[in-house]
């Protein structure tokens, strides 16, 4: 094995210790705390009385109510935290839930200096685009996306 893909190997192993130890990432975590990965999306039970839904910052989480079932989708837009509130048809509040929007547990992420570099690893590493990446890097897995879906649509 080479050197550069032990490391990588560690580093995936080191991230997946931490993920093992830190915080539960479920539908819906006890105490209110929601805990969705970026990019992706997460069903989450409304209260009973649910008519409006609040999202403190749209730009980390996006929030759609399904009204016929009583669910939401959650979706984390971006890092960080922000706030959703529960209102009743009378405007009182039924509810707040914290959401925390995190780098998913498959993801890798190599620091060169100041560029950085986002790979999704289940079970091999491949480069993938995730926000703070390089610009240059970014640009090139976009092209070589392109080019692939270019070449398969051909066919």
């Amino acid at each position: 094995m080479s050197c550069r893909r032990m490391s990588l190997v560690l580093l995936m192993l080191a991230f997946a210790a931490v993920g093992e130890c830190g915080l539960e990432r479920g539908a819906a975590a006890k105490d209110g705390a929601i805990f969705v990965d970026l990019d992706r999306a997460r069903v989450v039970r409304m209260p009973d009385d649910a008519q409006t839904l609040i999202i403190g910052n749209p730009l980390i989480a996006d929030v759609t109510m399904l009204k016929s079932n009583r669910l939401m989708v959650v979706t984390g837009k971006s890092f960080g935290s922000t706030n959703l509130i529960v209102l009743d048809q009378t405007g009182n509040q039924v509810g707040e839930s914290l959401i925390t929007v995190a780098p998913p547990m498959d993801k890798l992420v190599v620091q060169r200096g100041a560029r950085r570099e986002s790979y999704s690893c289940n079970p091999d590493c491949a480069p993938s685009i995730d926000l703070a990446d390089d610009h240059d890097y970014s640009t090139h897995v976009i092209e070589a996306m392109k080019l692939h879906d270019g070449s398969s649509s051909k066919r």
